[in-house]
């Protein structure tokens, strides 16, 4: 990995804001007309009406749309956040809440599954949209926490002992300011019962300079073993910059895990997942999960067959040792763990 003289900047120095990733955060690109002219593919896609599109609009950060190939209107990634007109297409069996998350919250801001975890939603927003997202019909609005039920939120955690582990998720929780963060993991730090806080982020893929020296200062002083699962789905997805961030973010102290979601057009091949499995290994994360894809409404011309995700694989595992080779799975709402298919 090719480290350039800006990375040798310390943080001190001026040329280093607080606020380069909130800056990036808040430019992205909403608009399909202009992304598919700035790949130089203009009429080459035909999107959702703009009414559709309001629903769960465009978002992609410059740092994931200069990975895009120019001119590929198969491009992995574009293919990933593109608003396509199959999105308008109903497929019976593809719901709104497909992994049963609306009934599994507990209280304001909590939700819980499985024994021994439970998940925050700390936000609704993302910086990027990825048109398969399960919770892109999710009522945020309705079960995220005012800033002042967080208490009553740290006193439920408080209260259940049986909690070891907590998530944070979203959205994505690093689209929060480490203001807000810091102070957060500091009171879950002192539940004596709390051991790992988990962290389910896209941000270090997508926006790589959010991993900044405030968010390391956290995540190096907690006494929670973190453990961060990032989301990647393609190995042009993990660049120089992203390699770097998250170098920066091991040494801080994180187990870092992927999990990649099986989508059709994207990663459907044997190829493209020994290739990603084989980039994260590059950069020290371990592959943990292959996803197949929860049956959102509006994602349905991503879905990959169970069948399939099978041959995929046992060809895999012929090519990579076994540490390499993530676990098929599906969510099921009601079952007391992620099902295991391969």
């Amino acid at each position: 990995m090719k480290i350039t003289k800006s990375d040798m900047i310390p943080q001190s120095h001026p040329l280093v804001t607080k606020q380069a990733w909130q800056i990036e955060l808040a430019n992205t690109i909403k608009d399909p007309i202009e992304l598919l002219a700035k790949l130089g593919l203009s009429g080459e896609l035909d999107a959702i009406p703009p009414d559709l599109i309001m629903g769960f609009p465009l978002r992609v950060p410059h740092s994931y749309f200069e990975k895009m190939r120019y001119g590929d209107k198969n491009d992995p990634l574009l293919r990933q956040v593109f608003p396509l007109i199959d999105e308008s297409i109903e497929q019976q069996g593809f719901v709104h809440d497909p992994v049963g998350d609306h009934t599994a919250i507990t209280s304001p801001g909590i939700l819980q599954k499985y024994n021994g975890r439970a998940l925050l939603l700390t936000t609704g927003a993302c910086a990027i949209h990825c048109r398969y997202c399960f919770r892109r019909h999710f009522p945020y609005s309705d079960s995220n926490p005012l800033a002042s039920q967080w208490q009553t939120t740290l006193d439920t955690l408080k209260a259940d002992r049986s909690i070891n582990e907590v998530i944070f998720s979203g959205g994505d929780p690093l689209t929060l300011s480490d203001t807000k963060l810091a102070p957060l993991v500091e009171q879950l730090d002192a539940i004596p019962h709390i051991k790992r806080l988990r962290i389910h982020t896209r941000l270090p893929i997508v926006i790589p300079s959010r991993v900044d020296h405030a968010l390391l200062q956290w995540i190096s002083t907690t006494r929670l073993q973190v453990v961060m699962v990032i989301h990647s789905n393609h190995a042009n997805e993990i660049g120089d910059d992203v390699a770097l961030a998250l170098t920066r973010l091991q040494a801080a102290g994180c187990m870092l895990l992927n999990q990649a979601v099986l989508l059709k057009g994207v990663n459907d091949s044997a190829d493209s997942l020994v290739e990603l499995s084989e980039r994260l290994s590059d950069v020290h994360v371990m592959p943990y999960y292959l996803h197949l894809l929860d049956r959102v409404a509006g994602a349905s011309h991503f879905d990959v067959s169970e069948h399939k995700g099978i041959e995929l694989i046992t060809q895999i595992r012929a090519r990579l040792p076994g540490y390499l080779v993530p676990r098929l799975v599906r969510e099921q709402q009601g079952e007391t763990s992620k099902t295991i298919i391969a």
